[in-house]
């Protein structure tokens, strides 16, 4: 059940807004000060925010602006002011709708209504952020395969950057040459394993300060490579 904050100090009005957005399913909170309904809507986590502009504390721009820096919940002023420059403000500072009283109970329910829906689809629409790995100022991005070195990206093949990342997701553990081939490649290792040696080699060449005492992948003698963190 969405959760929604209306900050009004006409007492009435914010009653009968209460009553319709409740019949329709919304759960409603009224605060009758500007002072406490800018604390309300900084610290509760609220579905949308019904702002009236003259309130008393606090008016309904400042509320509208101080929460819109560190919250994108819907905004939605209400007022008696017919003026554009009212509207023009409010919206400019963030509010994502402006209704002038008097005005239709319903029309406020629809636009709550609205609203909400537009936000949630946004928030559902939002793409997942990337799978990244940082150690040491070596960052491999999993969901775009890039590989960067104290910020400087570095090509690499696929098969380089495949061993690089199953290395880097398998920490301290010892991995033989034949799993490697068999892991990458997906093929026993029947073939020429030695091309394992070649792709470290490049992988080396490209992440390692000093190739010769790398700090990244370990060469474990008679046994294969580490990735160390």
């Amino acid at each position: 059940m969405s959760r929604i904050l209306i900050v009004e100090d006409e007492e009435s009005i914010a009653e009968l807004e209460k009553d319709y957005l409740e019949l329709s399913g919304f759960e409603v909170e009224i605060e009758n000060n500007g002072e406490t309904g800018l604390k309300r809507g900084m610290e509760e986590d609220f579905d949308l925010l019904i702002l009236d502009l003259m309130l008393p504390g606090v008016d309904g721009f400042e509320i509208c602006k101080k929460i819109r820096e560190v919250k994108n919940t819907p905004i939605i002023m209400v007022s008696a002011k017919k003026d554009d420059i009212d509207k023009i403000r409010g919206l400019g500072l963030g509010a994502d709708d402006y209704i002038t009283k008097p005005f239709s109970p319903s029309e406020m329910v629809a636009r709550v209504k609205a609203h909400l829906a537009r936000y949630e689809r946004l928030i559902g629409s939002g793409m997942p952020e990337n799978e990244i790995i940082e150690i040491r100022g070596l960052k491999i991005d999993k969901t775009a395969r890039r590989v960067y070195i104290n910020g400087e990206e570095k090509n690499f093949t696929t098969k380089e950057f495949d061993l690089l990342t199953f290395l880097a997701q398998n920490p301290n553990h010892v991995f033989t040459k034949e799993e490697l081939f068999r892991e990458i490649w997906d093929m026993e290792s029947l073939g020429d394993i030695a091309t394992v040696t070649v792709h470290i080699k490049k992988i080396r060449e490209k992440i390692e300060f000093n190739t010769a005492k790398p700090q990244y992948i370990e060469t474990i003698w008679g046994v294969g490579y580490r990735f160390k963190v």
